[in-house]
């Protein structure tokens, strides 16, 4: 199989998960927006997984889909930060 696909989608996936985990540890008020764009980059990879399926390919959805998937639940869990209540 050509492995095209899984060098193309390489970089930008790792990009969204240390980026993703970056934002989301660092500045509480950008979670939602980061988390918006990891599940962007998900269905991005998802899409090319579906015009070329390769099994290297698979393994790194599935280990962005988990890394999304307990961001997401943990920000859900997260009570709501009030306004001006931000600690530093």
């Amino acid at each position: 199989m050509d492995q095209g696909l899984i060098n193309t989608l390489i970089l930008p996936l790792l990009f969204s998960i240390c980026g993703g985990l970056y934002l989301y540890v660092r500045f509480p008020e950008r979670r939602p927006r980061a988390l918006l764009v990891m599940t962007l980059f998900q269905l991005v990879g998802a899409y090319g997984y579906s015009t070329a399926p390769e099994e290297a390919l698979f393994g790194l959805l599935v280990m962005h889909a988990a890394v999304v998937f307990i961001l997401l639940v943990r920000h859900l869990q997260a009570p709501a930060l009030l306004p001006g209540n931000t600690h530093q």
